[in-house]
């Protein structure tokens, strides 16, 4: 069955992918003969970009938060393994339209109603380049203190985010080719580091870590469902940008397996394994009391660390949190130019590192950044876990069928298209998702605020589940109750759903 229209007109010959070159694609249809990339490139860049103190900081949460070294591990892994199973399924647009998943997504949300989509991306692309950028930034400035015994590290901490926000902006404007080859660096490298770290922080590490008794949520219950959402949320906001890395993948040389795969082993053992390193040695320094909750992650592992380790958190810092923030910082770039038609993705993309960079500076002068962190992170899932279970329903519903030309109406700044529905919104959609969001914020609970759902429920954070069961159960019922244009279905339009046999209007 031919899954995708191909209609739409290709760049110029010389817009290749190729490392040394910027790429010249950003969120048109990418041509199959256009298409390089497969499998192993999404898990260079899961397992390789995920090597770095702002994922690895996701560990340091569910101890400091009082839970034991158990608690904690299961946490992470059970967080880890639900977000990489909402993460799977994401990849598998990008191949069949060619272009990166909020603009996908138009297909259900109508094309001006995917800007929800391209609105979580950049929000959270923004939110890890920082991050990347901070964490680096602190790993630098602590080792500098520690070789020079320098007494106030804010200068060299304000320098050091100034570096990595070049190199990140430079690498990103490249493009694709060059961010995997980045990613690939990063995987033997920080691997290594992060290998001989469990010898170095193991000398303090103790199984049997109890915890800080006391819990950060009140009870035990709360606190190990908020650390596991931490995780699991962590590697499920990665689902709005899978298919910014899938695009590049030709659906007639490798299969819908192969995709789903590779991203369920990126997330569960690619972003898990760093989780579980952060959580390691977070326990280790409890256990020997070198760190507390108080203590910023970064700067107590490089201050329980021998001189001579140093310089591999350095390079984690460095090195590892640059290929990071790239992958954010691409992303955001992308999503930018979604948003922004007039501005290509070069431009785009040296918009969002501004902003990143931006939003370090201003964080450095902020307090409590790591629990705004946290806060975020388990907000940001209320929002796009109902996004990802809605496209994720809606393109198996579907059987994977797209017209890329339609799906490019927006960005041309045209109207009509089949994905057009009520002046570019698909209504019923855009409500399942305001319900699902809205419930989900009822159940949330952090130290910011606690919904009146999760306070029913004694203090624990459920908006996570509550969000995504929500719109499992209310898309299908929607689209049942207003059925969309049989067009949409394309030429395997199915006899069992309701359909509406409605023409589009053309673009």
């Amino acid at each position: 069955m031919n899954r995708e229209s191909t209609t739409a007109a290709p760049l110029p010959v010389g817009s290749k992918d190729r490392v040394g070159r910027i790429e010249q694609y950003g969120v048109e249809h990418i041509p199959e003969e256009e298409r390089h990339s497969g499998p192993r490139n999404i898990r260079a860049i899961l397992f390789g970009g995920s090597l770095t103190f702002s994922l690895i900081i996701i560990g340091w949460f569910p101890i400091s938060f009082g839970l034991s070294w158990w608690q904690a591990a299961s946490a992470v892994v059970v967080g880890s393994a639900f977000g990489a199973a909402l993460l799977a399924p994401m990849g598998l647009m990008g191949p069949r339209t060619g272009t990166n998943n909020p603009v996908s997504s138009g297909a259900y949300f109508g094309v001006a109603g995917r800007l929800i989509g391209s609105f979580l991306e950049a929000t959270a692309s923004l939110a890890f380049a920082a991050l990347s950028i901070w964490t680096g930034g602190d790993a630098l400035a602590g080792a500098l203190q520690a070789f020079f015994d320098i007494e106030d590290d804010t200068v060299p901490r304000l320098v050091a985010y100034g570096i990595l926000s070049v190199i990140v902006t430079v690498v990103s404007i490249l493009g694709h080719a060059n961010m995997v080859a980045a990613q690939r660096f990063m995987l033997p490298t920080a691997g290594l580091v992060m290998v001989v770290g469990l010898f170095v922080y193991g000398r303090d590490f103790d199984a049997s870590y109890a915890g800080t008794g006391e819990y950060a949520l009140g009870s035990l219950a709360a606190t190990w469902v908020v650390s596991a959402l931490i995780c699991g949320s962590t590697v499920a906001s990665y689902g709005a940008y899978a298919g910014d890395w899938t695009r590049h993948i030709s659906t007639k040389l490798h299969t819908d397996g192969s995709i789903v795969r590779s991203l369920f082993l990126g997330g569960l053992f690619g972003m898990g394994g760093p989780f579980m390193w952060g959580t390691f040695t977070s326990a280790a320094m409890f256990s020997a009391g070198t760190a507390d909750a108080g203590t910023p992650y970064v700067l107590a592992l490089v201050d329980a660390a021998p001189l001579w380790f140093v310089p591999g958190l350095i390079y984690m810092g460095l090195a590892s949190g640059t290929a990071q923030a790239v992958i954010n910082t691409y992303g955001t770039g992308l999503d930018t130019s979604a948003i922004i038609p007039r501005l290509n993705r070069t431009q785009a993309t040296l918009l969002a590192c501004v902003v990143a960079t931006a939003l370090v500076y201003v964080g450095e002068f902020s307090q409590g950044i790591e629990d705004g962190v946290s806060v975020f992170l388990t907000l940001l899932a209320s929002f796009s876990i109902p996004w990802i279970v809605m496209v994720t329903i809606g393109h198996f519903r579907r059987k994977g069928w797209y017209d890329v030309d339609a799906l490019q109406v927006f960005n041309r700044g045209e109207k009509g298209g089949i994905y057009w529905f009520w002046h570019g919104f698909h209504l019923p959609a855009m409500t399942v998702w305001g319900l699902s969001t809205a419930a989900g914020l009822l159940f949330s609970a952090n130290t910011w605020f606690v919904g009146p759902g999760a306070d029913l429920i004694g203090g624990t954070d459920v908006g996570f589940l509550v969000a995504g069961i929500v719109a499992a159960a209310l898309y299908p019922l929607a689209l049942r109750l207003f059925p969309e244009p049989s067009v949409v279905f394309g030429p395997a339009a199915p006899a069992a759903p309701p359909v509406l046999a409605a023409e589009a209007e053309p673009a």
